[in-house]
């Protein structure tokens, strides 16, 4: 687990500058610095030790240095790779190496030979191309910049920062989008010109003719399944087994998160690591601290705990902006941060359970309800009605449900709706909605409803958000986190499940939670999915944090992309308990700190 920086350019002064970017995420790899500079090429990387310590730093050459690679992530089936690679001479035991003979034996079809979560930049002199792959699902970040004869990436967008032409610039198209989804779904970022590589692509830069080409080798896929229930929660159980011990490989101790949920339950009672970590809050209904005790008291295995104040949780929205690198209204983000910090106190590696909801339907809006049951066009009767009444939650509801789901559906977590965002923003040249997803729609056209729900939440929310919540968290506390749920061979599986499988009579997950029953000691594979709680909406109605927000609403910024009175209006509503407007407040004000971050003291 690393970070990883590159130049292409004619500045001769690379090597302190791929210096000076590497400064900027030594969080992501305290232990070694490795650094490459030759020609228009300069490549950076700073590592956290976790497999072969002794002899994994890099770059790392073949056999005649033609070839070099700089990597950022673990390949869990590299043992098995390295046996396919007899004719190569091995320096080392790191994943690493198997990764660049690899590229040395399949080219550009590495990636899809891959089993594990990277972002690895391959500078091959003889073709004198950078070759750079993200893995399947996104659960390492890749960003990318070009400026003319100049390009630059990396694993954190603030490297970027380091490197004194680049021109930091918002971009404010993005704030619809944003308002919507809760974070950045679009491959585009909130800096203008940064893009993130997509998940399951590959990019190669042409050197000389300063030239970048994206290329996809994995496509989310669907099928069915004809085998029984039964016969599925087997499959389930095997590849979860599988799974989790190919992610307990490492050179150092392996611990795990843990919540009172069906899915980091499930993964601590089959891993059973020395130990386990949880955090909770001050308000009862908002600490899974005692369930997870439950569980590890019955493991027989260690669990420590912390409990949070909101006095913290304050102190830590700057910083925890600063790492995110990008803002995000999901309060979570700051609760994985206190956990990640308490665990690094003990690890360099944790266990976490993204994956399972996005794999096997982990989401109530999944399920279809009465209305949604409905044929289209008495739906589409009851919207019209809906729209010449008063607007509230129900309307609004029976409007969006009364559309065809390409344009309803748009994120698992969604803040603003379209009509709502004419009342928040100033600007009007956003980026709609239903234009950032209806590629996916498009390319899922035949497939059915909830898969075409989980292609869209893989694509943005899962990649964009989930994924970089857990990488940017945890990497800012120089620690590891492994996502035994998101591995290609447990989505294989999943991909095939039928809806029943997933989503059934307002259960969900239920072929994964009859998996789980066999191996978790106590009830949790019956609890319905809590999130990470966080009480953002009983503190946003108490005067300090009230007061801190109304004081951030009538900042210059706010006042110059925001309509202030309409915020300021939702705040009071929601400061006297006349409306809950809590994630919309927080949204805006995620926003607003990480702008502050970014653009006012950097």
């Amino acid at each position: 687990m690393c970070g990883i920086n590159g130049i292409i350019s004619k500045d001769k002064n690379k090597k302190k500058l791929i210096k000076d970017m590497n400064d900027m995420i030594l969080h992501r790899g305290p232990d070694a610095e490795g650094i490459f500079a030759e020609g228009d090429v300069a490549l950076g990387q700073r590592r956290l030790s976790i497999i072969d310590l002794a002899g994994g730093n890099q770059p790392i050459y073949n056999e005649d240095k033609s070839i070099l690679i700089m990597y950022n992530g673990e390949v869990y089936n590299y043992k098995e790779l390295k046996e396919e690679l007899t004719e190569y001479k091995f320096e080392t035991e790191s994943d690493t190496e198997v990764i660049l003979h690899g590229y040395e034996k399949w080219g550009h079809e590495l990636p899809k030979k891959l089993r594990g979560m990277f972002a690895y930049a391959i500078y091959d002199k003889n073709k004198n191309e950078i070759f750079i792959s993200r893995d399947h699902f996104g659960i390492k970040p890749l960003y990318y910049y070009q400026d003319g004869d100049t390009i630059l990436f990396g694993s954190e967008i603030k490297s970027f920062l380091a490197y004194p032409t680049f021109k930091k610039e918002l971009n404010k198209e993005l704030l619809g989008a944003y308002l919507t989804f809760s974070f950045t779904p679009t491959d585009e970022t909130f800096f203008k010109g940064v893009y993130r590589l997509p998940q399951g692509h590959s990019m190669t830069i042409d050197v000389k003719k300063k030239k970048i080409t994206i290329e996809r080798y994995f496509k989310v896929e669907f099928d069915k399944t004809n085998e029984s229930f039964d016969e599925v929660v087997n499959d389930i159980s095997t590849a979860m087994k599988d799974s989790t011990e190919h992610h307990l490989i490492s050179d150092v101790e392996v611990g795990s998160f843990l919540s009172s949920g069906v899915d980091s339950s499930y993964l601590v009672s089959l891993a059973k690591p020395d130990k386990t970590y949880t955090i909770g809050f001050d308000l009862a209904k908002y600490s899974e601290i005692d369930y997870a005790k439950d569980l590890t008291d019955k493991l027989n295995i260690k669990n420590i705990s912390e409990k949070i104040s909101k006095e913290e949780y304050m102190k830590a929205i700057p910083e925890v902006y600063y790492h995110m690198d990008e803002p995000t209204a999901d309060g979570c983000a700051i609760a994985v941060y206190f956990l990640s910090r308490l665990a690094s106190k003990d690890v360099k590696v944790v266990l976490s359970g993204e994956g399972a909801d996005e794999f096997f339907g982990g989401y109530n809006s999944y399920e279809d309800n009465f209305y949604t049951k409905l044929p289209l066009f008495i739906r589409k009767t009851m919207a019209s009605i809906c729209k010449v009444l008063p607007q509230n939650k129900i309307t609004r509801y029976i409007i969006r449900r009364g559309l065809p789901l390409e344009e309803s559906y748009v994120s698992i977590n969604r803040t603003y709706y379209d009509d709502e965002l004419k009342d928040v923003l100033k600007i009007d040249n956003y980026i709609k909605n239903k234009d950032i997803v209806k590629d996916v729609y498009k390319e899922y056209k035949t497939s059915n409803k909830l898969d075409k729900m989980l292609a869209v939440d893989i694509r943005y929310w899962f990649s964009n958000n989930i994924l970089t919540i857990v990488d940017k968290m945890t990497m800012a506390h120089s620690i590891e986190s492994r996502v035994p749920f998101t591995d290609i061979k447990v989505f294989d599986v999943a991909r095939k499940l039928p809806k029943n499988y997933k989503v059934s009579d307002g259960t969900t997950k239920v072929a994964l939670r009859n998996a789980a029953k066999k191996v978790i000691p106590n009830d949790a594979y019956k609890k319905k999915k809590l999130g990470f709680p966080v009480p953002i909406r009983e503190w946003i109605r108490e005067d300090d944090f009230y007061n801190e927000i109304k004081t951030t609403f009538n900042t210059d910024i706010s006042k110059e992309l925001f309509n202030t009175d309409y915020l300021i209006k939702i705040l009071d509503e929601h400061h006297d308990r006349k409306k809950d407007n809590y994630r919309k407040i927080w949204a805006v004000y995620s926003f607003l700190k990480w702008y502050d971050e970014y653009f006012v003291k950097r």
